[in-house]
């Protein structure tokens, strides 16, 4: 799996916010949350690729993210290969 940049990642996730309903989980490509004792946690916040996608489907604001350069490179990337441009 492409690593980004790992210390410029801006992902923030509240824990106490969160109800572990794992839609993170689910709609991560990239497995960067898991559900422990039901919440979810930081699996691999290095594998994040700020697509957004976790921030957007937390109906309870635990986790906030900026589309920034991780997306970029997984959209160039994509190009560069010919599977298409997605940050997903």
């Amino acid at each position: 799996m492409m690593r980004y940049f790992e210390n410029a990642v801006t992902l923030e996730y509240d824990a106490e916010r969160c109800t572990g309903c794992g839609m993170c989980v689910d709609v991560c490509p990239h497995a960067v949350f898991r559900i422990d004792d039901g919440r979810a946690v930081l699996a691999d916040r290095g594998a994040c690729m700020e697509c957004g996608a976790c921030a957007k489907n937390c109906e309870h604001a635990a986790i906030r993210v900026r589309a920034g350069v991780g997306c970029a490179a997984a959209v160039l990337a994509g190009k560069l290969s010919g599977v298409g441009a997605t940050c997903g």
